[in-house]
């Protein structure tokens, strides 16, 4: 529990309410309700064990605050998460009460259990331990089947081993969703790829005999995308895409708009991950803090690579 003030509110509530959500307790000396609901606070913050973080203003001493929040009775609890107010009580609530509304927005303790195992993967995959994150992996998925992201960190981890029939099984559930993330069908299509080059005689063909077929026939766009696949499956991205601009642009709903999906996956599986803070394309927080700005994301190379393609398809399509 922290007491907070105007000058440690933006910290101790708004920026760590970003990672945990914070419980904001008004309350004032005089008041006999608050002295009774403070217990019982402070006794759900220790039973949820880092779930949430509770904080307690002195509504007397931080009147711009209280009005800034509208408090018009003591005591007021608010909830906030991301910055935000999301849920509040007045009054001296019963604990039973307190919970409902704690559990209707804090995460999950499996939820948590998953996280943490996904940072630990995170880790030992910058260590260049492979096998202790995939183990971390599976373990954050073990814990909660609904982690999207440990689901997607495994899948490209098992593309990645070749392991394809057991990507295959983890990516099925999210292709019945709709629509289907963009992520997830981007692995499938890098899953579709590999399949073609393990499975496809022309797998083995050198790309100079695909050159050849092309050279005869410029609509040959069995020969493109199959040379397109080949290309994405050795993770040469912007040849991949060059092929399958060459389809776009001369017909772009051949077999059902595959060379455009498989395009735009390419984008998405190549796209630099946002920088860390929460900041957006216009290098803004969610707060709208400027952090780096527009110049340091237009140096960033693969970002520049990802907006030039983007630039393409868009003109191949119009």
């Amino acid at each position: 529990m922290i007491d907070v003030t105007l000058e440690n509110f933006e910290a101790e509530v708004i920026a760590a309410s970003m990672v945990t959500p914070v419980l904001v307790d008004f309350w004032a000396p005089w008041c006999a309700p608050c002295k009774s609901l403070s217990p019982v606070l402070e006794k759900l913050e220790v039973a949820y064990a880092g779930r949430f973080n509770l904080v307690k203003v002195n509504a007397d001493d931080e009147q711009q605050l209280t009005q800034a929040f509208g408090v018009k009775s003591l005591p007021t609890c608010i909830l906030m998460v991301g910055g935000k107010p999301v849920d509040g009580f007045m009054g001296a609530q019963p604990e039973g009460q307190i919970k409902q509304l704690l559990d209707k927005h804090l995460p999950s303790v499996e939820f948590l259990q998953a996280q943490a195992a996904a940072q630990e993967a995170h880790q030992h995959l910058q260590a260049g331990d492979h096998d202790s994150a995939r183990a971390a992996l599976e373990n954050a998925l073990a814990n909660d089947p609904g982690n999207d992201d440990a689901r997607y960190d495994l899948i490209k981890m098992l593309l990645n081993a070749a392991e394809l029939t057991e990507a295959a099984a983890l990516l099925a559930p999210t292709l019945s969703r709709i629509p289907v993330p963009l992520r997830f069908e981007a692995l499938k299509q890098m899953l579709n790829a590999l399949e073609f080059v393990t499975t496809d005689p022309r797998g083995e063909w050198p790309l100079e005999k695909f050159d050849a077929l092309i050279a005869q026939n410029k609509r040959d766009f069995e020969s493109r995308f199959a040379k397109s696949r080949l290309l994405m499956a050795a993770g040469d991205w912007t040849a991949s895409m060059e092929e399958l601009l060459e389809i776009i642009m001369r017909d772009k709903q051949w077999d059902n708009e595959a060379p455009r999906k498989t395009f735009v996956a390419i984008l998405e599986l190549i796209s630099p991950p946002a920088p860390d803070g929460g900041v957006d394309g216009s290098g803004k927080t969610a707060g709208g803090i400027e952090l780096t700005g527009n110049t340091a994301l237009q140096e960033n190379p693969q970002a520049l690579l990802v907006a030039s393609y983007r630039r393409k398809l868009s003109m191949a399509l119009n």
